[in-house]
């Protein structure tokens, strides 16, 4: 049976199972540690590396599922990353479940193994409990105590339900909102401001900059008669993507990228800029504008470096702006778009992947929202 299908007919049983309240019923100790690993917010690579690992036995019964390693040689070991990129990643994004976007092993824990996991085994990473009942359960599955096929069911059983809760709190958060529609209040471009600057304090926010300044470009594109080509994932580098920056813009209908926007949470550096000339120079790429965007104080001796590039580069603009004040003047140079602004973002907020913008981070941004818009 082709991997796909066995996907679909496990992720089927977990549906029913849920639906019927009938969960699978294996001892509570190794409930626990299922549960544990599926709910985990810190680390969503352990789940998804025991995915991998099912799926690989269960197409190949012979396999050994502590050796989803070719390295590790033998009749009995498989790709347990074959199996993740090639079907794990389609299957996670169609059916939303709360895992990363990228394979687990490209993790650092996870990479470059050569040996068998056994009960032996010690694999750096945190929460050091969670890589411990990853190979206890790897081990029960090699050893018979439980089948493949359970343990995957049992591991969508957790994902779904999370996923779901997860859904309803975002659900619920949405409805407070739209109750609140029937008597709007007019928020201020500086209130949006605040609003941003409470969202950039929230922990885990480096992907948000670069959120701001997509939703700024998608409701003004009509105006620029410029576009955001399609955002990459927050953690792929960009001599993996091929991009020149975090953002980059291009006329509407047109490919050829114009400005790009690279993202900084800390201070830009000198360095940082000749990082920047160092891609644009060998990319080969002709463009207008290279923008740094930073949360942090801009240094002037920085600043003046960059506005020196311009000869350097051949009639290519290098700036830092601050992230607060871009939006700022944004929002007052497009007054009356301020709404459709704090909109975008909200949408372009809940669409990013857990990986890139956590849970309660999007749900704080619903709550601050409420707030502001209620006047409290």
């Amino acid at each position: 049976m082709q991997p796909e299908i066995i996907l679909e007919d496990i992720y089927n049983i977990a549906q029913i199972l849920i639906q019927s309240n009938q969960f699978r019923q294996f001892d509570k100790t190794t409930q626990e540690k299922v549960k544990k690993i599926c709910n985990d917010l810190r680390n969503r690579a352990c789940a998804r590396f025991l995915m991998a690992c099912m799926l690989g036995k269960i197409c190949i019964p012979t396999a050994d599922p502590r050796k989803p390693y070719t390295e590790i040689g033998g009749n009995d070991c498989f790709s347990g990353r074959k199996y993740d990129e090639s079907y794990l990643t389609a299957f996670i994004t169609k059916h939303k479940l709360p895992l990363n976007q990228t394979t687990a092993f490209l993790t650092p824990t996870f990479r470059n193994i050569n040996h068998e996991l056994n009960n032996n085994t010690t694999l750096v990473g945190r929460p050091k409990e969670l890589y411990k009942d990853t190979i206890s359960l790897l081990n029960d599955v090699a050893e018979n105590r439980i089948t493949a096929k359970d343990l995957l069911t049992e591991i969508l059983v957790n994902l779904i339900l999370l996923r779901n809760e997860k859904q309803r709190r975002i659900d619920s958060l949405l409805r407070s909102l739209q109750s609140q529609d029937n008597t709007p209040t007019d928020i201020s471009s500086e209130a949006i401001i605040t609003l941003l600057q409470q969202h950039l304090a929230c922990k885990n926010s480096s992907r948000l900059p670069v959120l701001i300044v997509a939703a700024a470009y998608a409701v003004a594109k009509n105006f620029l008669f410029e576009q955001v080509r399609p955002l990459q994932a927050h953690n792929a580098a960009d001599a993996q993507t091929g991009s020149l920056g975090d953002l980059e813009i291009c006329l509407i209908n047109e490919e050829k990228v114009l400005t790009v926007y690279e993202m900084k949470t800390r201070q830009v550096t000198q360095d940082d800029i000749d990082a920047a000339i160092h891609k644009i120079s060998t990319s080969g790429t002709k463009i207008n504008n290279y923008i740094f965007i930073t949360t942090e104080h801009i240094k002037q001796d920085v600043f003046d470096y960059a506005a020196s590039c311009y000869e350097k580069t051949c009639g290519i603009e290098i700036v830092i702006l601050d992230c607060i004040s871009f939006i700022r003047y944004f929002l007052h140079l497009f007054h009356r778009l301020r709404t459709e602004y704090l909109n975008a973002y909200q949408e372009i907020l809940l669409k990013e992947p857990d990986s890139a913008v956590n849970q309660p981070l999007k749900e704080a941004f619903l709550a601050l929202r409420q707030a502001a818009e209620s006047g409290e």
